[in-house]
C-alpha cells in the first residue's frame, strides 16, 4: 500500500472514531491502490486527475475550515418488525478554520424542535420520520439523516453540515473490540438497564415496562472496557442524577477515548491492524458528504484528541399538564450553538468555561 494511501486510511479511521467519517471510502481507495475495481458508492466521486509532470496535491489538501460535521448513533432494533431508526446519540463537531481544533457537543435526543413537514416533536423522531419509505415498512437511513440535518440546521442556525455519518451501536461495539478494548475514566457509578454482568441481555418483565435480573455495574475509576461494556456504559441514562445529560457526557468521553486508543494501537503504521478495524465496521457505518470521505479524513489529519474540546449544553425538561414532553436547552446552551453558527465557539467558551468538560 502506498504511503499516501496509508495516511489517508489512517486519517479516515481517526475521523471515524471522532466523527464517523472516512472508512467506507478509504477501503475503496486502498482497493484501487491494489488494482481492484471499486464497489459502487452513494458518495460523490472525484474526477480522475490528468497526467502531470509533478506530484499532484493530496485529495482533500484544498479543504479549509471551518467545518461542521454531524455524527448520529442509531439504535436500529433490527429484531422489531417495521422499526424505524431513531437517533439515540446526536453529536456536532465544529472544526475551526485551521482544522486543528475541534469542539464536540451533544444535542438531547428528546430536544423539542420543529421538524419540517411534521410539526413539533422530539429531535430523535426526525430520523424516523425522514427514514420511512411509505408503503414498504422499510427505512432509508440516509433520508432520515437528511431530515435530521435539516431540522438541526433550522434549530441551531448552522447553515450546512459538510459531512456526516450514521453508526449503529453494534458497529461501535465491534469497532471497540477491534481496537483491543478502550480505556475509560468512569466519572460516576452507573447501573446497566440492559445488560447482566456477563453481558447477556436482561429479560423484560412480564407485561413489559422494565427489565429483570442482575445488572452490570460500572464503578468510578480508570478501567479497560470491552466493546459491549463500553457501549452499554455510554447508553445508560436511567438512574443517573442528570439522566440523558450524563449519558451525553459519557458518549463524548467514549468517542475521545476511542480516538486515543486508535493512536495508541499504531493504526497509522500497521496496515494489518487497520484492515481489521475497517472490516469490523462492515455495514454498520453509513457516510455522506459533499466530498469523498477520505478527503475530509486527509484534511483533518492534524486534529488530535488534545485538540478536541468537549462541551456540555445545559438543559431542562419540558412539562405540560403534568406530562413530560421532552427537553429544552437553557440560555447558555442556545447561545453556544449561535456561537458555533457564527464560527466563534472558542471565544464563547473562554467567556463560559463551565460548559467545558474537564
Amino acid at each position: 500500500m502506498r504511503t499516501k494511501t496509508v495516511l489517508w486510511v489512517a486519517a479516515a479511521v481517526v475521523v471515524v472514531l471522532l466523527a464517523g467519517l472516512g472508512v467506507a471510502f478509504a477501503v475503496r481507495s486502498s482497493d484501487r491502490a491494489a488494482g481492484e475495481k471499486p464497489a459502487p458508492s452513494a458518495l460523490p466521486s472525484t474526477p480522475a486527475a490528468s497526467p502531470s509532470a509533478g506530484p499532484s496535491p493530496s485529495p482533500g489538501a484544498d479543504l479549509t475550515g471551518p467545518l461542521d460535521l454531524l455524527i448520529i448513533g442509531v439504535d436500529t432494533r433490527v429484531s422489531v418488525p417495521d422499526w424505524q431508526p431513531h437517533a439515540d446519540a446526536i453529536m456536532l463537531l465544529h472544526v475551526d478554520a485551521g482544522l486543528t481544533n475541534g469542539y464536540l457537543t451533544s444535542l438531547p435526543r428528546d430536544l423539542r424542535v420543529d421538524i419540517p413537514g411534521h410539526g413539533r416533536h422530539k429531535l430523535t423522531e426526525a430520523m424516523s420520520y425522514g427514514a420511512e419509505v411509505p408503503g414498504t415498512g422499510k427505512a432509508d437511513p440516509l433520508k432520515g439523516y437528511a431530515l435530521l440535518a435539516k431540522t438541526i440546521s433550522a434549530y441551531t442556525g448552522i447553515k450546512k453540515f459538510q459531512a456526516g455519518a450514521i453508526l449503529t451501536f453494534g458497529g461501535l461495539s465491534k469497532l471497540t473490540d477491534a481496537l483491543g478494548g478502550v480505556t475509560l475514566t468512569i466519572d460516576q457509578k452507573v447501573l446497566s438497564h440492559h445488560r447482566k454482568p456477563d453481558g447477556s441481555l436482561r429479560p423484560l418483565a412480564p407485561g413489559g415496562g422494565d427489565y429483570l435480573g442482575p445488572q452490570a455495574v460500572y464503578l468510578p475509576g480508570t478501567r479497560k472496557l470491552t466493546g459491549w461494556q463500553a457501549i452499554d456504559y455510554a447508553r445508560q441514562r436511567y438512574g443517573l442524577p442528570n439522566g440523558d445529560y450524563d449519558r451525553q457526557r459519557h458518549q463524548r468521553q467514549l468517542v475521545k477515548a476511542l480516538l486515543t486508543q486508535a493512536g495508541n494501537a499504531g493504526l497509522a503504521t500497521d496496515a494489518a491492524k487497520l484492515t481489521g478495524v475497517i472490516k469490523a465496521l462492515g455495514n454498520a457505518l453509513l457516510v455522506t458528504g459533499d466530498r469523498p470521505a477520505a478527503e475530509y479524513a486527509y484534511a483533518l489529519r492534524d486534529l488530535t484528541p488534545a485538540g478536541v474540546t468537549m462541551v456540555s449544553l445545559p438543559g431542562d425538561s419540558v412539562i405540560s399538564g403534568g406530562g413530560y414532553l421532552g427537553e429544552q436547552l437553557l440560555a447558555d446552551g442556545r447561545a453556544y450553538l449561535k456561537a458555533v453558527a457564527a464560527n466563534k465557539p472558542g471565544p464563547f467558551l473562554r467567556a463560559h468555561p463551565k460548559l467545558i468538560n474537564k
